[in-house]
């Protein structure tokens, strides 16, 4: 009887049991593991948006073909993504990590033997199909390993990190692409050469944060969720003495109040999924898939190596200081129509491409910075109006620096995409939330490949039409997150609420 009421004092809530680890060595190991999860995603993900013009000459390729090249990836991710996140809410975020990780990573190893570009196409798509939910996994991870009141500061950070990644393929690739070694691989008849070798240094990250994955420990929260409260307890432990510095018999908590468990019964994909169609998750499903869909600049970011080559190549001509960001474009492809086309990025673009991922990286750390004391919603709000008129102001200043300027301002507006994260994270309860995120994702997934082909054609043909319409879909995202609730004025965040109306059975009432 003793023990029972001893039990009974000692029991919490998971979030307050979490809060009790703290935030020390293992929350920043494990911020440190996302970002370099998600830097080894993008080292796959993106690398054709370096490889693509580099292997013009060898693979032979058309501009259109350079195009569905880039895009490819985002397909195998749209088909992908709600898979990953699926296995995932059943198997669990660290094990379904590690194996797309080393599947992602062998397969662009093997992509770097393409025999022509269809070869490439088809093998780089299927590695974003075996990557395509590392983002989602990696912050679901992080997110349900830390306290609640570190959460959204460290998604924004790992954020940062991820807009840094592409500045950090430039970084590889700008000792490899000058290489001009040549050996020639006589059973495939290609010549391995720099932009082979790039592909498979950038399946490197992959391998090596799988290895590091696997020295941690499981996502507590989704342990928990599965009804295996000891378990949970025992990560907790772990996570308390490496944060403190303490054994594992220091943790306060000795046991965790009961939840009926999701997962009690049958669970069929559909019973998966159709909460996020019902109230009262349905509201956030649609607003978080609108936000998502209406957020295209990273389909400008693509470009951004291609789009940064013009404005070198025309600045270093001298003739475009009064002209316009698409007139420097323009002026650029007309130039290369008339005079032999290159297969190589100019080295002070790839300089450029470094520099503008730091600028997204340090914006994206001030905002992190800021988000506790405005609102994930928001800050959200005023990013997405300021950015978005941005993209609709570049074509109207007649100066190259100016004009680039407004480019990057706009391209600044891609931090929302960590609050957009942060905010699937808080809505959506634990045993479904990997695949909300992913979801909520799909849709601007499709959109991201239409919009590559379409800024790819555009900006060649009708460049200011690209800056006022994404620019302008950017601003409305404004009126759009307007409906969310205003988080900087409630301190119970939402994702506590309806964890608890799913705890109740709420939401299967509906």
């Amino acid at each position: 009887m003793q023990d029972d009421k001893i039990g009974d004092a000692e029991k919490v809530t998971f979030e307050e049991a979490l809060s009790k680890t703290g935030f020390g060595a293992y929350s920043y190991m494990l911020t440190c593991l996302a970002g370099v999860a998600i830097i080894s995603l993008a080292c796959i993900f993106f690398s054709s948006t370096i490889v693509a013009p580099v292997s013009a000459c060898d693979l032979q390729t058309t501009s259109a073909q350079q195009g569905m090249l880039v895009a490819g990836p985002i397909v195998g991710s749209i088909l992908g993504a709600i898979v990953w996140g699926y296995w995932a809410d059943q198997h669990g975020r660290r094990r379904t990590l590690i194996l797309s990780l080393l599947l992602g990573a062998a397969i662009n190893m093997v992509s770097s033997l393409s025999v022509d570009w269809v070869m490439l196409l088809v093998l780089q798509f299927i590695a974003s199909l075996m990557i395509a939910g590392q983002y989602s996994l990696a912050m679901t991870l992080l997110s349900e390993c830390v306290p609640i009141d570190r959460r959204t500061i460290v998604v924004m950070m790992v954020s940062s990190i991820y807009l840094l990644s592409q500045g950090t393929m430039a970084v590889l690739a700008m000792p490899i692409i000058p290489l001009s070694f040549s050996f020639y691989l006589p059973y495939l008849d290609i010549q391995f050469n720099s932009w082979r070798l790039l592909l498979v240094i950038y399946s490197v990250p992959s391998v090596l944060t799988a290895v590091w994955l696997y020295f941690m420990q499981e996502s507590p929260k989704f342990v928990y969720s599965k009804g295996r409260e000891q378990k949970a307890l025992q990560i907790l432990k772990i996570i308390h003495g490496i944060n403190n510095r303490r054994s594992l018999q220091e943790y306060p908590v000795k046991c965790l109040t009961r939840r009926r468990s999701h997962t009690e019964g049958a669970v069929t994909t559909v019973n998966h999924i159709t909460p996020l169609f019902r109230k009262p998750l349905l509201k956030y499903t649609i607003i978080m898939n609108l936000l998502f869909l209406l957020d295209q600049l990273s389909a400008f970011k693509v470009w951004l190596p291609t789009i940064a080559n013009h404005f070198m190549q025309t600045s270093h001509t001298g003739n475009g200081t009064h002209l316009n960001l698409c007139d420097i474009i323009a002026t650029s492809v007309k130039d290369s129509e008339e005079s032999s086309g290159t297969c190589a990025l100019n080295s002070s673009a790839l300089v450029i491409v470094l520099v503008v991922g730091v600028i997204l990286s340090l914006t994206n750390t001030a905002v992190s910075l800021l988000v506790s004391r405005v609102g994930r919603r928001n800050l959200a709000m005023a990013i997405t109006a300021v950015c978005g008129a941005s993209g609709v102001l570049v074509n109207l200043v007649p100066y190259s620096a100016a004009s680039a300027a407004l480019f990057v301002l706009q391209l600044m507006g891609i931090v929302v995409f960590g609050l957009y994260t942060a905010m699937c994270v808080a809505f959506f309860p634990t045993y479904m939330r990997a695949l909300a995120v992913t979801l909520t994702m799909t849709g601007s997934r499709i959109a991201n490949f239409i919009s590559i082909q379409l800024i790819n054609y555009l900006l060649t043909n009708n460049c200011e039409i690209a800056f006022y319409v994404y620019g302008s879909a950017l601003a409305f995202s404004t009126v759009i997150a307007s409906f969310l609730p205003n988080d900087h004025r409630t301190r119970t965040t939402q994702h506590e609420i309806l964890e608890e109306e799913v705890a109740d059975g709420s939401i299967d009432s509906f």
